[in-house]
């Protein structure tokens, strides 16, 4: 059989995009199949796979649903840079005429505006609504929330705001924010020493998170311009995380270190994300870029 894909990339983080309308793999098949195609040695080559994907009928609000998987296999609720990647594949080949439309990923719906130069989209504005910050909703389980408080809507959201979390003996403090997936933000005085390759693993398995995390290592400049470094949930280091983006500003928020907008640098480029708090949405700004088309027999 041979897969028609095309290769994306939102500030470097690259994801392998299958067209779900034409290309019809079995569900069963796409874990195996995700972890060749994202092995940069002996496949395609990126930070996972991503399918574009007709909407099915209790999601008619969407235009198109974007199926999400990590490099090792596991599926992933939400990608930042991968849902500007799939609104610049879905106008740049007619599949939409509109500028603003809606995209679904695990069962939530994000509205997109894009940005078009010369009939090709360059630049997407995604309203990635509400950060979620209840702990037994992101999920973060701490010793010192009771298992009486944990899930129980009828109790107080618990917050985790610079919570101690200790990794390879060393104690770090974290802000656990979901935008649809789970981070945990910790602030470091220098994000280019940071040995994130030895101590991401331990965060992203530690005890505290049941489905893992995603975790972004923070250096405030200013109030209006952060670094940032990140260890993403079932691939490791990428070039940049976009939901990891709008948790960071969301924290920084909650931490009052910056301002509600902000521009996150990562290693593959930069984002501009503002925590709107009268509305309660996040929204983010970024480029995304097509690199090539391709086939492959499989």
């Amino acid at each position: 059989m041979i897969l028609h894909f095309t290769k994306m990339h939102g500030c470097g983080n690259d994801y392998v995009y299958i067209n779900g309308f034409t290309e019809h793999i079995p569900q069963e098949e796409k874990p195996a199949l995700v972890r060749r195609l994202s092995d940069r040695h002996f496949g395609i080559g990126g930070d996972g796979v991503i399918f574009i994907n007709p909407v099915k009928a209790q999601e008619s609000a969407a235009d198109f649903e974007m199926e999400m998987w990590n490099a090792d296999g596991t599926r992933a609720e939400m990608c930042g840079n991968g849902i500007r990647c799939v609104a610049k594949y879905v106008y740049d080949h007619g599949m939409i005429n509109s500028e603003n439309f809606n995209i679904v990923s695990a069962g939530k719906i994000k509205k997109i505006e894009l940005t078009v130069k010369n009939g090709k989209a360059v630049m997407a504005r995604v309203n990635m609504g509400a950060p979620v910050l209840n702990a037994a909703d992101i999920p973060v389980s701490l010793p010192s929330i009771s298992g009486a408080d944990k899930g129980n809507a009828a109790l107080p959201e618990t917050l985790v705001i610079g919570a101690p979390i200790t990794v390879q003996d060393k104690t770090y403090h974290m802000t656990c924010v979901s935008m649809g997936n789970p981070h945990a933000v910790v602030f470091v005085d220098d994000t280019a020493s940071l040995d994130i390759d030895r101590i991401g693993p331990d965060f992203e398995h530690h005890p505290y998170f049941p489905a893992r995390t995603n975790t972004e290592f923070v250096q405030v400049v200013s109030r209006d311009y952060v670094k940032m470094r990140v260890y993403e949930r079932g691939t490791g280091e990428t070039l940049a995380c976009g939901t990891g983006c709008c948790a960071t500003a969301v924290a920084c928020v909650l931490n009052g270190l910056t301002d509600n907008t902000i521009t996150v640098e990562v290693l593959g480029g930069k984002l501009r994300i503002e925590w709107d708090k009268e509305t309660n949405e996040v929204f983010m700004t970024g480029p995304a870029e097509t690199v090539f088309d391709g086939t492959m027999e499989i």
